[in-house]
């Protein structure tokens, strides 16, 4: 797998080089696909972005533990997981009541 392009803002938000960067987005991606099992699916994706920006937080010495708020790459990464949710959430809701509506305009022309 490619590194993603969010690799040199994460090197840059934490203060390491884009090389060492892409050694542990390497390292994320061999054991997210350990984890895994496969490395074509969301999940293999998911774990490896999650693994990755923990090592680099790791290499960078900020820890979101000392302050008791999240970091600003944990934060950011989160937050992009809710609202991807969110738009799920709201399609399937989308969808559910379209076919709502069009068993119930069936059923009221059976009627007639």
């Amino acid at each position: 797998m490619r590194a993603p392009k969010i690799l040199p803002w994460v090197a840059k938000k934490s203060g390491i080089s884009e090389e060492l960067a892409l050694k542990l987005w390497r390292r994320a991606a061999g054991e997210a696909e350990v984890l895994a099992g496969n490395c074509t699916t969301s999940d293999y994706f998911q774990l490896a972005v999650e693994r990755f920006l923990s090592l680099a937080e790791e290499e960078s010495g900020h820890s979101a533990d000392h302050s008791g708020t999240p970091d600003f790459m944990g934060w950011a990464w989160q937050h992009h997981r809710r609202m991807s949710h969110m738009s799920m959430i709201a399609a399937e809701n989308a969808c559910r009541q379209w076919q709502s509506a069009w068993q119930d305009y069936y059923r009221g022309r059976k009627a007639a």
